[in-house]
């Protein structure tokens, strides 16, 4: 059992698995910052490698509110250069998208060769949010997991490098983090009524989790668990695991150098007076 599924019932007797695990000390804030910075100046060399190769790739971020996905994608995606990794994050299927097939608005979002799309959230907002909050019927989580596993084989089989990642954060600190968007104001957005109503069925998104790692855990596409209740070691560990799932080297570029620039040949800036200039507020 993982450390997300452990709960309390109403009686307050703890359950089975409720005991978490030793805490590690906290990163010292300065290796944290010196250890990222590294691993971005890999992810770099990383990206330029798979457009070089021409691949595909595709990282699929799933996992509770408040586990984390958010700020592990922001830190990876820091110094990519955005024309090449796209960050998707789905709103609401409109009333047309709820007609077509359930994957079709995803695939919309497939990568060309050279580039990389992260999932902030999936198609498998289907096994778990529209499962859990009744948006869909049985009959359609069914035939989710009937069709996500021949849908997985079918973007690797095409070549699409496919890694998934569950961000697994426990109930206690996934309740501190509830409670701090709640004081914050600049974090208050993150609190949607869809986060609010989860927050009351923790156990109902366990079920859930579990068995759609039974359908979805493939040898194709395999789940990455990444502990999350660290937010420092979780971003470092899923970096440096992303790292190791596609083997890269430098790629080869020429030496730049910038060109002498030209003789100046008269040109006389506008009079300050002329524009309209932002008030120096610092």
């Amino acid at each position: 059992m993982s450390r997300e599924d452990r709960t309390q019932n109403h009686a307050g007797r703890r359950t089975l698995g409720d005991i978490a695990p030793e805490p590690r000390p906290k990163l010292k804030r300065k290796f944290y910052e010196r250890e990222l910075a590294r691993l971005q100046r890999e992810l770099v060399r990383w990206q330029d490698w798979i457009k070089y190769k021409g691949l595909r790739v595709v990282l699929v971020f799933e996992g509770r509110d408040a586990a984390g996905k958010g700020g592990a994608i922001k830190r990876i995606t820091d110094c990519l250069n955005p024309r090449g990794c796209t960050v998707v994050a789905l709103p609401t299927p409109t009333e047309r998208e709820k007609t077509q097939w359930y994957f079709q608005r995803y695939v919309a979002h497939l990568p060309a060769a050279g580039e990389i799309v992260i999932f902030d959230r999936s198609w498998y907002n289907r096994a778990g949010v529209e499962r859990v909050m009744k948006f869909c019927t049985k009959a359609d989580v069914e035939e989710f997991f009937r069709s996500c596993p021949e849908f997985e084989r079918m973007l690797v089989r095409s070549g699409i490098h496919l890694i998934k990642y569950w961000f697994s954060v426990s109930l206690e600190e996934q309740e501190r983090r509830f409670q701090d968007r709640l004081r914050d104001p600049t974090k208050r957005w993150k609190l949607s009524p869809i986060d609010l109503a989860a927050r009351m069925k923790w156990e109902e998104y366990s079920r859930a989790k579990d068995e759609m790692f039974m359908h979805t855990d493939i040898p194709e596409a395999r789940w990455h668990v990444v502990e999350a209740d660290d937010k420092r070691r979780a971003r470092l560990n899923c970096i440096r695991h992303l790292l190791e799932q596609i083997p890269y080297r430098s790629v080869p570029r020429p030496k730049i150098q910038l060109p002498p620039r030209p003789p100046p040949r008269g040109y006389r800036r506008m009079p300050k007076h002329k524009q309209l200039f932002v008030p120096n507020y610092y």
